[in-house]
């Protein structure tokens, strides 16, 4: 990575030429690459996690995007992103998207992980979509997308337009102005996007399906995300136990 850039203001959520003003809501594995892909892209981009801008420094430092808080995140952009794990959402500020623009779109990254992680959300073991819960918790429609790569692969798997062996990513939503969006990211990124239907359909790009942790072309998503099954599999799904860890799921 190259020198330290100076850090951008990302307010008003408003895009200027191809300068995409995002916030993105989470730095882990998924929050921070595409903090350094799209800020390497030229988008001007703030980020925050949960546990405050000072300890952001350091990708601040590698990337030129812009420390924040989780709310000012939230207001920072023409798309948020929020990449944390599917429990944080029921710690999310209530009032988190109060005021933002109804254009502002929300793209949810997430992924439920009961017996590894997340611990039991009934909404979801009684058959909401998980994209469906992360909506509800905060209010607002989203787009799910970046959610069945894998980090290092969306760090560095992308390639130019009609490249053989491009990958292709699923993006469902409700939308369509909102999906062309996010669709115009992943294309940026370096990869194909495929239409995965409306959020309702959303359950077949999650754990477990043949699209997810899969690096398909654009063909082979269209088949795997046919050929998904409502069904959660039984490492996907909580027990009395949950959560142990990812090396010993409970």
């Amino acid at each position: 990575m190259g020198g330290q850039r100076k850090s951008r203001p990302c307010s008003p959520p408003v895009s200027e030429g191809g300068d995409m003003k995002i916030g993105i809501i989470g730095a882990g594995n998924i929050g921070g690459t595409l903090t350094r892909r799209f800020t390497k892209l030229g988008h001007q981009v703030c980020v925050a996690n949960s546990r405050g801008p000072r300890t952001l420094g350091e990708l601040a430092a590698e990337t030129g995007a812009k420390p924040v808080t989780v709310s000012e995140a939230a207001r920072s952009g023409a798309v948020v992103i929020i990449a944390i794990p599917e429990r944080s959402y029921m710690e999310l500020p209530p009032d988190l998207f109060d005021g933002v623009p109804d254009d502002v779109v929300v793209v949810d990254t997430g992924n439920y992980y009961p017996r590894q992680r997340d611990g039991t959300i009934e909404a979801i073991e009684a058959g909401s979509t998980e994209s469906g819960f992360a909506s509800h918790m905060i209010g607002r429609p989203v787009v799910k997308a970046f959610n069945n790569i894998y980090a290092d692969h969306l760090a560095k798997s992308g390639k130019p337009p009609g490249a053989k062996g491009r990958i292709a990513l699923p993006v469902a939503g409700d939308d369509p102005a909102a999906k062309a969006i996010v669709t115009r990211l992943v294309d940026e990124l370096g990869f194909d996007a495929v239409d995965a239907g409306g959020l309702d359909d959303s359950w077949r790009q999650q754990p477990g399906t043949p699209v997810y942790a899969s690096d398909h072309d654009a063909a082979g998503v269209r088949r795997a995300l046919a050929d998904a099954s409502r069904e959660r599999q039984p490492e996907f799904r909580g027990t009395a136990d949950s959560p142990g860890t990812f090396s010993h799921p409970a």
